[in-house]
């Protein structure tokens, strides 16, 4: 008989910070990184298979500063990190059009998508994220997906529009893939401080003494 390890919502997001911060990420973006990846499981996308998989990007070449040129988020030197250009897109809602911005060679442009929602709540509009075969629609609280958003480099279009949103469905836990959450668990061991032999003398662990 095989067990599916299942998780709530608030284990995905508190993993997921440490998990992020463990890949790099300061406290504040690893922050972010947990809200969108506990968005993404609510609305039934597997959010830690697309963390884990942009985490390992992470550990690679990646821009996590994003350039602004009128009207564009893009990088000189390398790939985008979503994380990032999400945060800054997010800080510049009210700038949003029907005119869009484009975000170009972004990686894991799934993590765009919370931030597109959190844009459509601050703004009162829907908002659109298309891609190389896909396109995403938010209301803030509702998304409509139409296929799978690739993990490489992609260039994307946001803008509002009047596009009516379906309602989805919410999840409260999600089952990820083991070798994902491992991923995850494993990055985030590297926030937790080492053992002391003061901590070791004070309760965290066994101690000099032998109970046995």
């Amino acid at each position: 008989m095989t067990i599916h390890l299942t998780v709530s919502l608030n284990e995905v997001e508190a993993t997921a910070k440490k998990a992020a911060r463990g890949a790099g990420f300061t406290w504040g973006m690893a922050e972010e990184a947990a809200k969108a990846t506990r968005w993404l499981c609510g609305k039934g996308i597997n959010g830690c298979a697309d963390l884990a998989r942009l985490l390992s990007i992470e550990e690679h070449n990646i821009e996590r500063t994003p350039t602004w040129k009128i009207g564009t988020w893009t990088s000189e030197s390398a790939p985008l990190c979503p994380i990032n250009v999400g945060a800054c897109m997010a800080d510049q809602a009210h700038g949003l059009s029907a005119e869009g911005w484009q975000v170009n060679d972004v990686v894991c442009a799934t993590f765009l998508m919370p931030f597109v929602a959190d844009i459509a709540v601050k703004t009162g509009q829907t908002v659109a994220m298309m891609g190389q075969g896909f396109s995403a629609v938010t209301d803030g609280n509702h998304l409509s997906l139409n296929a799978q958003v690739p993990a490489r480099g992609v260039s994307v279009t946001i803008r509002t529009t009047y596009t009516a949103v379906l309602p989805s469905d919410a999840f409260s836990r999600v089952t990820p893939d083991e070798a994902d959450w491992t991923v995850l668990q494993t990055l985030a061991h590297r926030t937790y401080a080492p053992a002391t032999e003061a901590s070791r003398m004070t309760g965290a662990g066994a101690g000099i003494t032998d109970n046995d």
